[in-house]
């Protein structure tokens, strides 16, 4: 009966938790001064696309997950672009130490996304990114509707599905 009454407490407060972690979710992006590779000051609120979707994805230079879901994603990139309009920000969170290899690291790699360098971590800690990569989906309102952690090979399939399906302003909310 004890082991009963535990579980019953447990479950209730494993609801209560998951209700309130739901509340907290962002729906919009968080206003927080960044850097360009140009070293320009840019404020993350006006991150925008005329409309149409935005992939942003956190990542690192150390982690590996990361670069290769960029580079798999990098392949298609155009094609995504001219199918869908989405643009894909990839924000670095590289430490002021490292943030000068990016730009070196971005262009060996060919990648043709903008990035930004939030070396403080401020973008990274109102998004509430604790595990990279980190990827949200944007509809073209800039709502955030969608997150995903870590990488897998052909995940970035899933997130093209998931950008056709904004296009089309079908709920994705079932991924």
């Amino acid at each position: 009966m004890k082991k009963l009454r535990l579980i019953i407490v447990l479950s209730l407060l494993t609801l209560i938790c998951f209700s309130q972690t739901k509340e907290k979710q962002l729906t919009k992006l968080p206003s927080v001064d960044v850097k360009t590779m140009g070293s320009e000051t840019f404020n993350t609120a006006d991150i925008s696309n005329d409309g149409k979707p935005i992939i942003l994805s956190f990542w690192a230079l150390w982690c590996k997950p990361c670069i290769k879901e960029l580079s798999a994603i990098a392949d298609i990139y155009e094609e995504w672009q001219e199918e869908t309009g989405v643009k894909l920000i990839a924000v670095s969170i590289d430490d002021a130490r490292s943030s000068s290899k990016v730009l070196p690291t971005v262009n060996g790699k060919g990648w043709d996304y903008e990035v930004l360098l939030d070396a403080n971590g401020d973008f990274k800690r109102a998004m509430n990114v604790n595990m990279i990569p980190h990827t949200f989906l944007l509809n073209g309102k800039g709502e955030i509707v969608w997150q995903h952690t870590s990488f897998s090979e052909g995940s970035e399939l899933e997130l093209i599905e998931l950008v056709r399906k904004l296009n089309k302003d079908e709920d994705i909310s079932e991924h």
